[in-house]
């Protein structure tokens, strides 16, 4: 499985998917976090739907890492649409056969492209904190935002935790898209699919019964890249998520396991 690790590892450092994978991430952090800075005294807000967060909440200790979790849930969706092609691809471009006749045991191709991917997520959720926090260090001055408790001990807990439930979200939207892979084998498909059910039929759905939205699992990934809220708590939400992660990524498994691969 190692070995599969490594031939995994070759196919994501891949300049055109690591480089375009890194401004992506890059830019993203860079919007979000700007936009929290630069547009702190405008009207129309600073943050998400529309909210306002002034210099006094972004001096605090948890105003280092206040952009950082607005591109959270943009890195989750990204981490979706990396997973859902690397996987659905090895269909639609006829490899897989060749990956079977390397190493027959279908179960150590699956868990070592999912180890791999894995670890090309960690890399970019680390490089999009980097780059938020060097951005919010940046900016404070131009904002007026005082920067002495964001090099406290309990920033630094902060970070660290933020940076461990982003990681873990992302992951969730990252087997996701690995999930849709195998059951659609078709990188457009499986992209399309997980991207319009994340992005707009999930907040359709929340919106017109609010009952629902506790169970939906975008909206459940999502709320532990931001640790838990008031409405949603993080147990909750891990505890739906991994039930969603462990049923759907079974039967996917299943499939894998079985379906015959064509020429």
């Amino acid at each position: 499985m190692i070995r599969v690790v490594i031939a995994e590892v070759r196919k994501l450092r891949r300049p055109s998917l690591l480089l375009g994978t890194i401004a992506t991430v890059g830019g993203l952090s860079a919007l979000f976090t700007s936009i929290v800075f630069l547009m702190i005294n405008s009207k129309d807000g600073n943050s998400k739907r529309g909210e306002h967060v002034g210099v006094e909440e972004l001096s605090q200790a948890s105003g280092l890492i206040y952009g950082f979790r607005l591109v959270g849930i943009f890195l989750g969706i990204v981490a979706l649409c990396i997973f859902a092609s690397q996987t659905a691809q090895e269909y639609s471009l006829g490899t897989l056969r060749n990956l079977l006749v390397r190493q027959p045991s279908r179960m150590k191709i699956l868990a070592g492209k999912f180890i791999a991917m894995n670890l090309f997520a960690l890399v970019m959720v680390i490089f999009a904190g980097t780059m938020s926090i060097a951005l919010s260090f940046a900016l404070a001055g131009r904002a007026k935002v005082d920067t002495s408790s964001w090099t406290t001990g309990a920033a630094r807990k902060l970070l660290f935790e933020s940076t461990l439930n982003i990681f873990i979200a992302t992951l969730c939207f990252g087997a996701v898209g690995m999930i849709l892979g195998l059951l659609f084998r078709s990188p457009i498909s499986a992209i399309a699919v997980g991207v319009l059910w994340t992005l707009i039929l999930e907040n359709i759905l929340a919106a017109l019964i609010t009952s629902i939205a506790k169970w939906l699992p975008g909206l459940n990934f999502s709320n532990l890249g931001e640790g838990g809220n008031m409405i949603l708590s993080y147990k909750h939400s891990l505890a739906t998520s991994l039930a969603y992660l462990i049923i759907s990524g079974g039967i996917a498994a299943i499939l894998f396991k079985r379906r015959d691969v064509a020429n």
